[in-house]
Order: structure tokens, then C-alpha cells, then sequence
């Protein structure tokens, strides 16, 4: 099973600049995506849309234009959701999951906070509402795949500006602390690109200012999170730097199921 997350920051803009062209010869099973930025209505023409593929959405209803997500998926799910029956973080567009038999594909857009105190402040709202939610997932017996933008940076390897970015949203010891502990090393969340690449140092994400996607400055932000059950059955992963569809790149992982 190929699994894609990507953060279009614009679907509609990804989309002219030839994502989805990309994205059909990728043979994947699952595309997950994070900021549409769009209304569904205005996701239907056939530019959007790739043969062989249902699309399935949930748009921020604060206000039209702003974040959302989607899942495309070559099989039918049994079963889509997209609430987890908080309304500050639903109605913001940042959760859909498409449940296949006994396994789940969630993509998620965690808040960023890099805007000020206020949203800094409802990213760690989120966190501490979302943790109960994670740890009663991988309690579940379910396998699950949590693809998306999580906006937090793990490590030292998952950023090029260690040191000057300490006191940056998303990179903040407090957040830093909060994934690493989603992703406890024994019986926490696979994060799948790591388990890949123990001492790998890529980017999923750069600055739109000064030069930092051409010096490759950037972040490791995007991740497909996943079960331990499916920790054996992680086959390969890559990150597309190029071409250039946002100032995010699609994350791809192949797993063995």
C-alpha cells in the first residue's frame, strides 16, 4: 500500500502547478492532504480528481479559504469521518480518516502558531486535547496511518536552524517534548520516515523568504505516523523536493499490507 500526505497550501494552486499530473504516475492507494484551502464545490471539476480515485473533504467552516483536508483513495472506504467532537478543531477543517476493514488513514493539520500567542496558545489547546486521542487509538487493536502537517520539528536532524529556531513555534521544547512522547520509542507511534532513516536529515518544508528551498534551510514537519503492528511492514519512504507544487513537499511511504 502507497500512502502520499501532502500539504498543498492550495489545492487549486498545487493543481496548476501540476500536482496532480505528478501524482498520477505514482500508482498510490491513499492521498492525503492537508490546507485545500477551498470549499468542496470548488474541487469538482475533473483537474481535481484522477481516474480511479474517490475524494473525500472537510472544509474549514470558520471561515471559506482556510485550511482543510482530504483523503483520495482508490478503494472505497468503509467508512469516513471527520469530526472528533471538538468543535474549535473541527470546524477548522483539520481532521478526516477513511477506515479500510482494520485499517484506519487519518490526515491531520495540526495548528501552527507561528502567527502569535493566540494561536500558539490553542496549538497547545489541541495538543492536550489530542493526546487521550492518539493513546486511545493505539490501544484500540486498529492499525492506523496518521499522515499530515503537524507543524512541531522532533529533533535537531529534522531541522537545518537548530539553535536560532528555540523560541520558534514549532520548535519549541514544549512541543518538541509532547511529540516524543506521542512517539515513545517502545509503544508509542511509529513515526515511519525515522524508522527508515535512523540519522536521515531531510526536509518536508522551507521558508517562502530568502532563498531557504534552493539552500534546502527547512523543516521535517510532515509525517505519517503509524501503529507499532505496522512498524515490520514499512517497505520505503521519499520526500519530493522537486518539482515544486508548495512550499511543502509530498511525503510518501510504502508499507507491506
Amino acid at each position: 500500500m502507497r500512502i502520499i500526505s501532502f500539504n498543498a497550501n492550495g489545492l487549486r494552486s498545487a493543481t496548476t502547478k501540476g500536482f496532480f499530473d505528478w501524482f498520477k504516475t505514482q500508482n498510490a492507494d491513499v492521498l492525503c492532504v492537508q490546507e485545500t484551502k477551498a470549499q468542496e464545490h470548488q474541487l469538482s471539476g475533473p483537474e481535481f480528481l484522477p481516474d480511479g480515485y474517490r475524494a473525500f473533504f472537510r472544509d474549514a467552516i470558520t471561515k471559506k479559504g482556510y485550511s482543510g483536508v482530504a483523503i483520495y483513495a482508490k478503494r472505497e472506504p468503509d467508512e469516513v469521518r471527520t469530526a472528533l467532537g471538538w468543535a474549535p478543531f473541527d470546524d477548522e477543517g483539520r481532521y478526516i480518516e477513511a477506515r479500510f476493514g482494520n485499517l484506519s488513514v487519518v490526515s491531520f493539520y495540526i495548528p501552527s502558531g507561528s502567527s502569535g500567542d493566540l494561536r500558539q496558545g490553542f496549538k497547545f489547546e489541541v495538543m492536550q486535547w489530542l493526546k487521550p486521542i492518539l493513546d486511545e487509538w493505539l490501544a484500540s487493536g486498529r492499525d492506523y496511518v496518521l499522515c499530515g502537517d503537524w507543524n512541531i520539528v522532533r529533533s535537531r536532524l529534522d531541522i537545518k536552524n537548530w539553535t536560532s529556531n528555540q523560541k520558534n513555534s514549532g520548535c519549541l521544547p514544549p512541543e518538541r517534548d509532547w511529540l516524543n512522547g506521542v512517539c515513545a520509542d517502545d509503544s508509542g507511534w511509529v513515526d515511519a520516515y525515522r524508522a527508515l532513516n535512523a540519522e536521515g536529515q531531510d526536509y518536508t518544508w522551507w521558508s517562502n523568504r530568502g532563498a531557504a528551498r534552493a539552500n534546502d534551510v527547512g523543516w521535517r514537519i510532515d509525517y505519517q505516523f503509524a501503529t507499532p503492528s505496522l512498524r515490520a511492514k514499512l517497505r520505503g519512504c521519499s520526500i519530493l523536493k522537486d518539482p515544486r507544487f508548495s512550499d511543502h513537499a509530498p511525503f510518501t511511504v510504502d508499507y507491506d499490507v
